[in-house]
């Protein structure tokens, strides 16, 4: 037994954390810091009785003095603490301890995800800072993906922009891909290694995977996350020359380009109105119809990457739904799987409207494969990585 792990997972203005029982599965204790940088930052936590207070003018430090005063406060410890780090690139294939060596090799990295890595360097930094005596575990969204093969993850771009800069498709959302199809294998009583599983991990950010035998075969975001499926704000797949087109025509920088692919496109762009699936399956049903497009190419474009994924895997076992349109939009599912019979597949109507709880996630009919409902768990990935270094 282990106690529990610190999980920190550090954005530009905000850092969510959680204290976990790797041994257990539990999570004692979750919460946030947001508004960082600014006079309002708040720390908001659950569990422990739960609450919030102001923290003032606070930056990723003051951040973190401010939840180690509130585990002192609740009389709760830690045994390590495992940061979810976005880019690991190709030097990092699997989680690793924080050392001075592991954080040049993360600075090194720092040009593949310049919005992400540095925020995560300072949180790993500010965190040494704060909890000097305990051991320190990185884990990457991009790690479990570095066992694609070189068909699934080449551009076909003049190879030297591989060997020298490495750009390459790189995948992200590894932990909770990983997750979801550690626990398929345990729902449906098989070994993970004799499984061909397509995930879907499903929230304002959006991404799909092949994994073979617990290991990922191809995924659809690349480089960066704004590669692969329609998301909340992300455009997913577009023409590449659309930059200098938009750059012609309506006279925007690069810069303003990628921000409006990145920030103002998906479910928002499409719609006018709303990123948030819930709303936007609301004013469908008022009669919105740019709101039901932007539903059905969501939809529409999840369908085509899962049935392009089968490529990598020769046959299918079982698609999981997760993340928080996954785990919850009944018509997101139905809609996708109506899109996908020659796949063998076919919506267990009631299942899905109860979303597999009675059927241990199954919301397909039939045998084989099969459809699976399975709520994402990427803490508990960090924990256990974390526990299973420091032990």
């Amino acid at each position: 037994m282990i106690s529990p792990i610190l999980i920190l997972n550090c954005g530009s203005s905000s850092i969510k954390f959680s204290l976990s029982d790797p041994d257990q599965g539990a999570h004692v204790l979750s919460g946030l810091v947001e508004k960082l940088d600014s006079p309002g930052a708040l720390l908001k936590w659950k569990g422990a009785h739960g609450g919030e207070r102001e923290l003032g003018l606070a930056g990723h430090r003051e951040a973190l003095r401010g939840i180690v005063g509130l585990l002192h406060e609740l009389n709760l410890s830690c045994s390590g603490i495992g940061h979810r780090v976005v880019h690991g690139g190709e030097h990092f294939r699997k989680s690793c301890l924080v050392s001075e060596e592991s954080m040049e090799s993360l600075r090194a990295n720092q040009h593949l995800a310049p919005l992400h890595n540095p925020v995560n360097l300072l949180g790993i930094e500010a965190a040494r800072e704060a909890f000097p005596d305990l051991p320190q575990v990185m884990v990457f969204d991009t790690a479990f993906h570095q066992t694609m093969p070189e068909r699934a993850y080449l551009y076909a771009l003049p190879y030297d922009l591989y060997e020298t800069h490495r750009i390459r498709r790189y995948g992200f959302h590894g932990t909770s891909h990983r997750y979801v199809c550690e626990e398929a294998a345990r729902r449906l009583e098989r070994p993970l290694e004799e499984l061909a599983l397509i995930s879907a991990h499903l929230g304002n950010g959006c991404s799909a995977a092949a994994v073979l035998g617990g290991k990922s075969m191809d995924t659809t975001m690349g480089l960066t996350p704004l590669e692969g499926l329609v998301m909340g704000t992300r455009s997913g797949d577009i023409d590449p020359s659309l930059h200098e087109f938009l750059c012609k025509l309506l006279n925007m920088s690069l810069a303003e380009v990628s921000d409006m692919l990145n920030k103002k496109s998906g479910l928002l762009g499409l719609s006018g109105r709303t990123n948030d699936m819930r709303e936007l399956l609301q004013a469908e049903q008022e009669g919105d119809n740019r709101a039901s497009m932007a539903v059905t190419v969501f939809c529409y474009r999840l369908a085509k990457a899962i049935s392009g994924l089968m490529v990598g895997l020769g046959r299918l076992d079982a698609l999981i739904f997760t993340g928080g349109i996954g785990e919850n939009s009944i018509p997101v599912r139905q809609r996708t799987l109506d899109l996908l019979p020659f796949l063998g597949l076919k919506v267990d109507v009631e299942a899905n409207q109860s979303h597999g709880l009675d059927q241990n996630g199954r919301i397909s009919l039939g045998t084989s494969p099969c459809a699976l409902v399975i709520p994402t768990d990427e803490e508990i990935v960090i924990a256990r990585d974390t526990a299973t270094l420091i032990r």
